[in-house]
């Protein structure tokens, strides 16, 4: 648009500066006056039955004022926590859905299960006073193993599932792809698991409750990606309170990656809590308690098989997962495997015919659901490495079997529901390729030989569907909320402009992005446009953010209101003019009549409609504020090719990444710098899943073996190369936008690229993640030995 068009533009962040010089509030800086602390006591055993907890001693230490238990709590009437999407069984059956207590009841489940809580006047004396609750554990045996758990004589987690399944789901034609497998002139299979995963964001979880006896409201401050839905979930089904009394407010939030989306135990006990204490009461994780409590990632036990003809055509695809959902239902945790997951296995190719049978188990393990990315990383390492693994055992180049089955001509329907409306796979993969120089990665491969070293190149060409929703397909899939956005623009008299948007940023940007939106839409400059979020008393409802949905879904809501809002103006603007509304044109903020020079700016407009002196007030109402809602029609389907290039030391089996290049289609990219740090972040989170992360629970005892930084490897600086980015550009034809999201598209693509060059380095077929020099180093030992 014009002279003030910011789409395309580098703007840098505005959210940056009060980061950078400590101005940023988030949930543990709140300190409401007469604050009280709270600290959990948490289970030590992973299954254990809870004879008696004895809290009289703790109740007794200085400065305690409460200790509360899950008898004081189910005395209290609270239910327990909801899980907001149902699957239904292969027989038709609704999943199991055991009670998930805010304090347990009966029973500890996982190391790390919340059994009772001290709040006192200061955070240590509530600490000490913990230490002094007196828990009479019956330890039972455990289960921990995804593939363990619905084994014979396996402990059972819930009576209500004696063999440990949730639920057993599946997607597509069973009896046409056994069909297409005996037809296959090849058939390549593999068995592997996607190792679950803790998030670690920079700020642990953190929630202060507070209650106001004046009019009998509460407000709870919460690091939460989804303030609103947080609010429905814990008045409508836990605390059964009434919605409007209840305000909640997500300030500043230092990383989710999915992490921060569900509503936990702790923000339903500080809430009560208040009330009975009539105090604020605060409570923020220490790091252990992260580690044990929120909830983990991925956990998948798969075998997948591919179908080719003669040619290297995609015939069919085979996969049965075991997914592992821990010892309760976390909010979402129920779709990841299924929707999330299964739809996704078609990839960016042709393949005809697919089934996915999803086997979902319960264990004596943290809760699993979203963390970045949520299901289709799993997808798209089970494609990308029965691909690139078909690829060499056809002697099929990885780059021509995958142009001889990508997808040409859109829309296309997938045999596993979804429907692509656009993409250029071979756009991407050709960008790739040659910003990776794979024409001289033989020259580099003889080069690192004479060195010793053991080079690999490998590919991943990834999919995802973003913009999660829209809300009909969403609620016959299973979900039990809506998936829409909203948003509301609100101009003030001098033509400045505050955003009010239901999605919530944590890091993406959004103050931003959605300022270079709206100010691009009206033009006037980034710097006159305000995004509020996060406080559910200012905004309008909304769905949060999550699935790389922000702009996509939030940012059209918005669109939707700035277009409210100009077709207001040319109201305001053909009366001011003595013109037909039907002759009035707006661009770079100027309000013309069509074929004259007549002309009204945008802040004239705005202070008009505040003013109204000379205004039909028959006709039009004062002020300049819209809102919308925006649902959306279809998913967005972003898509990239990877190519990382690895070199392996085959005395020690350490890992270096030479070179890792993404080139992405996130459609319409409104700020390439920003994008850039997105996929940067995501890159790295993928690499760490790949080379050195991975929660480990003791198969006997249950305990949490990574439970600390020093246990569990996060990814360094000197663990990732300089990334080479380059996008292509196909926009999404169902938003006005033509966006299509990209948070978590580093995440899904790097471990199956980093794995595939990985494999083709040593020569070994299967290398677990994460794939660090012990495990490398064994790969080729044993490939030595065999």
């Amino acid at each position: 648009m014009g002279s003030l068009n910011f789409i395309g533009a580098s703007v840098k962040r505005k959210e940056d500066y009060r980061f950078l010089t400590g101005g940023g509030q988030y949930t543990d800086d709140v300190a409401p006056e007469r604050a009280t602390y709270a600290v959990f006591v948490r289970s030590p055993h992973a299954h254990a039955r809870i004879r008696k907890v004895d809290t009289a001693k703790a109740a007794k230490a200085a400065g305690v004022l409460a200790v509360y238990t899950g008898e004081d709590v189910a005395k209290a009437g609270i239910n327990g926590l909801p899980c907001g999407w149902l699957i239904t069984d292969v027989n038709g059956q609704p999943m199991k859905e055991p009670p998930y207590p805010v304090l347990a009841q009966g029973k500890a489940r996982y190391v790390g299960d919340r059994v009772a809580v001290v709040i006192a006047e200061t955070y240590n004396q509530a600490k000490d006073a913990a230490e002094q609750v007196e828990v009479d554990y019956e330890v039972l045996p455990a289960v921990t193993d995804t593939a363990s758990a619905r084994k014979k004589g396996a402990p059972a987690v819930h009576d209500i599932a004696p063999d440990n399944t949730c639920y057993v789901w599946a997607l597509g034609d069973k009896a046409k792809v056994d069909e297409a497998f005996k037809a296959a002139a090849h058939v390549t299979k593999l068995e592997f698991v996607n190792n679950r995963l803790i998030p670690n964001a920079i700020e642990p979880r953190s929630a202060i409750g507070a209650y106001s006896r004046a009019d009998d409201s509460y407000t709870l401050y919460v690091a939460s990606q989804n303030p609103h839905v947080e609010r429905l979930l814990m008045t409508a089904f836990v605390l059964g309170l009434p919605e409007h009394k209840v305000r909640v407010v997500a300030p500043d939030v230092g990383g989710g990656f999915g992490s921060k989306i569900y509503l936990y135990g702790e923000d339903v006990v500080v809430t009560w809590a208040s009330k009975q204490l009539n105090r604020p009461v605060k409570w923020t994780a220490e790091r252990v308690e992260s580690f044990m409590s929120d909830a983990h990632g991925r956990d998948h036990v798969t075998t997948a098989e591919l179908a080719l003809d003669k040619d290297g055509k995609f015939l069919a695809m085979r996969v049965h997962t075991t997914a592992n959902l821990g010892a309760y239902l976390s909010t979402f945790a129920s779709c990841i495997p299924t929707i999330l997951y299964a739809t996704l296995l078609a990839g960016q190719y042709t393949t005809p015919q697919i089934y996915c049978e999803v086997t979902a188990v319960f264990t004596n393990t943290a809760p699993v659901d979203a963390y970045r990315g949520a299901g289709r990383p799993e997808a798209t390492y089970v494609v990308e490495r029965l691909v690139e693994t078909a690829a060499r055992e056809t002697k099929i180049d990885p780059a021509e079997i995958r142009r001889r089955n990508f997808i040409r001509s859109f829309p296309y329907q997938t045999p596993v529901a979804l429907l692509y409306d656009t993409g250029n796979y071979e756009a991407t993969l050709d960008a790739a390729m040659k910003l990776g120089d794979v024409a001289g990665f033989a020259k580099r491969k003889e080069e690192a030989a004479k060195r010793g070293r053991l080079r690999g190149l490998g590919y991943s060409c990834y999919i995802e569907a973003c913009g999660i929703a829209p809300s009909n397909v969403a609620g016959a899939l299973g979900a039990r909320a809506g998936l829409f956005e909203a948003g509301e623009v609100r101009v003030h008299p001098t033509g400045k402009v505050t955003v009010f948007t239901g999605s919530h940023s944590h890091g993406q940007g959004h103050e931003t992005t959605f300022a270079q939106v709206v100010a691009s839409r009206l033009g006037i400059p980034v710097e006159d446009v305000d995004i509020v979020h996060g406080d559910t008393s200012k905004i309008l409802f909304g769905m949060g953010t999550y699935g790389s949905r922000s702009l996509a879904v939030g940012g059209t809501a918005i669109v939707k209101a700035v277009d409210k809002v100009i077709a207001k103006g040319k109201k305001i603007a053909a009366h001011l003019m003595e013109a037909a509304e039907a002759d009035v044109e707006f661009a770079d903020g100027v309000f013309k009549v069509s074929g004259t020079d007549k002309q009204v700016p945008f802040a004239q407009i705005a202070l008009t409609a505040y003013v109204p002196h000379n205004y039909p007030l028959d006709k039009l109402e004062p002020g300049l504020n819209e809102n919308a809602f925006y649902d959306p029609t279809n998913f967005t389907f972003p898509a990239g090719s990877y190519v990382c290039e690895v070199e392996v030391d085959p005395d020690t089996g350490k890992t270096t990444i030479e070179s890792f290049v993404a080139v992405d289609d996130f459609g319409k990219v409104i700020n390439p710098m920003i994008v850039a740090g997105q996929v940067h972040g995501g890159l790295t989170q993928g690499i760490g899943q790949a080379l050195l992360e991975g929660c480990r629970y003791d198969p006997e005892t249950g305990q949490l073996v990574t439970g600390t930084m020093s246990d569990y490897c996060l990814p360094r600086a000197g663990d990732v190369p300089s990334f080479k980015l380059d996008t292509r550009e196909t926009p999404c034809t169902h938003n006005p936008l033509g966006v299509k999201g990209c948070g978590e598209a580093g995440a899904i693509g790097a471990p199956a690229a980093l794995m595939n060059a990985i494999t083709d380095a040593v020569g070994v077929r299967d290398v677990p993640m994460p794939a660090t020099a012990e495990t490398v180093w064994r790969a080729l030992a044993s490939k030595k030995a065999a």
